[in-house]
């Protein structure tokens, strides 16, 4: 028999670690080729990992929660003898970095009884930046292995004390979103009656686990528009009732945020307009496309028709679209509208945008912003979605906000935040009468767009919204 060793990949998005969130296998498992043995996250994306070739499960050599540098030794596999040397680290890098979200038709991949050649990788994202990141692994496993690369010599105990260890073919089933909320609420998915089709654990099976047990709730499956400058909401270790602080480690979409904002902050000089008008005759349109049976099926509400009322202003105002390129000193016109949508999921904040949303009609600007929503909500938000994006809306009217003073998201000329609709008294034809009402915030790259433009720009959307017609004149 020969001890083969799988080291961390670097899984394509310029990173030199990644924190391993869940372990699928434990020592004594079979596993073959392709199989998926684990869920590491980077600051981007959360990735389920395939081992290269087939084997026993020798040694797991970190814990989870483990933060690993790419390129070492994270799994050892016992195969026959003769098997092939090691395969090179990136044997199995541009499977995890390429591959989008592949499921089988209840949306899992084979595990618990499917053949594990049919698993193919997924990448679930969350907030996106070009700055890499470097720390130290926090803990590692007793019996790593020495630098001469060689594994332990006797089989390590396993190192996975939170969950219960179950025969390979009965682990239950269940999503990696549903895993790491289970993992966050400390609960045993073996413990979970599952109610989704074919035996799946779901979110709500998790949820009526967690209260049961009279555990904390985690934060709601829901996804809403949110300001990509608010935190993601962190869960918090339970605390003696006498604690007077909690400490939490800034790492994961966290950090990440943080990092990204605070350099935003600190090199676009930010100017923020505000704008309040009468989006009644918005609302009505709206109503009237929801019951148009040319539109029948698609996801019309007010943020399509804002959607729209930005690329029509961009079109009017083509150099709010724009970069700027500080090795060149060079102010890049874009000539292309990656429409970002910032949104608010279980795993964070994510921003991903809608590619060439300029060149897309009503009906296909509300099908993309449904898949966004559907991906965002489902965890399966690749990296690839959240990059490249120009311009970026965030609606903190869902959480009753009248509006705010968003920060651009890296990269990007402007951001627009949209505050609630509500009914006000508002003049209208020279009488108090009740309207509904919004509050736009634009933020704007000072650097690029000026005070005439910037107003120029918002005035333009707020007209649209004010005089939906303007959708057709305009265009």
């Amino acid at each position: 028999m020969t001890i083969r060793e799988f080291k961390m990949p670097d899984v394509g998005e310029g990173l030199t670690e990644a924190e391993i969130l869940k372990w699928y296998v434990q020592p004594g498992d079979t596993v073959t080729d392709g199989q998926v043995v684990c869920e590491v996250e980077t600051a981007k994306a959360a990735v389920e990992l395939p081992i290269p070739f087939d084997g026993v499960v020798h040694a797991l050599l970190f814990e989870e929660g483990t933060t690993v540098d790419v390129g070492q030794v994270i799994i050892s596999v016992q195969t026959e003898a003769g098997a092939a040397a090691e395969a090179p680290v990136q044997e199995a890098a541009p499977a995890v970095a390429a591959a989008a979200p592949v499921a089988d038709q209840d949306g899992l991949a084979g595990r618990g009884g499917r053949p594990a050649a049919a698993r193919q990788p997924v990448l679930v994202g969350y907030g996106v930046s070009t700055a890499s990141t470097k720390r130290r692994p926090r803990k590692a496993a007793a019996g790593a292995p020495a630098q001469n690369g060689t594994a332990p010599a006797a089989p390590a105990a396993p190192v996975l004390p939170a969950v219960p260890a179950q025969p390979a073919g009965e682990r239950p089933l269940a999503k990696p979103p549903v895993r790491k909320l289970a993992k966050d609420l400390g609960i045993d998915l073996a413990s979970v009656v599952p109610t989704g089709d074919g035996g799946v654990v779901t979110r709500e099976d998790v949820h009526a686990a967690a209260a049961a047990a009279l555990a904390p709730q985690a934060v709601p499956a829901e996804v809403a528009v949110a300001a990509p400058s608010a935190a993601p909401a962190v869960q918090a270790a339970e605390a003696p009732a006498s604690a007077r602080e909690t400490r939490i480690p800034v790492k994961g979409v966290r950090k990440v945020t943080a990092q990204a904002m605070v350099g935003s902050a600190f090199t676009a000089p930010h100017v923020t307009e505000f704008i309040t008008l009468d989006v009644t005759r918005t609302m009505k349109l709206v109503q009237e496309l929801k019951d148009d049976p040319d539109l029948a099926g698609l996801r019309i509400n007010p943020l399509l028709l804002i959607a729209k009322a930005v690329l029509v202003a961009i079109r009017r105002n083509p150099d709010v679209n724009a970069s700027w390129d500080e090795a060149a000193q060079e102010i890049v016109l874009k000539h292309y509208v990656n429409l970002g949508i910032a949104a608010a999921t279980p795993r964070g904040l994510i921003v991903p945008n809608i590619k060439d949303a300029h060149a897309k009609t009503l009906g296909e600007l509300s099908a993309s912003l449904s898949e966004l929503v559907a991906t965002a909500r489902d965890g399966k938000t690749s990296p690839a979605d959240m990059q490249n994006g120009t311009i970026t809306i965030t609606n903190v009217g869902v959480f009753g906000v009248d509006t705010g003073t968003p920060i651009l998201n890296p990269g990007e000329s402007a951001i627009l935040a949209v505050g609630a609709i509500k009914l006000q008294p508002w003049v209208h034809k020279g009488k108090v009468k009740p309207r509904q009402v919004t509050t736009l915030a634009l933020s704007f790259d000072h650097r690029l767009i000026d005070g005439e433009l910037g107003s120029r720009f918002l005035a333009d959307i707020a007209a649209v919204l004010e005089h939906p017609r303007r959708l057709i004149t305009w265009s």
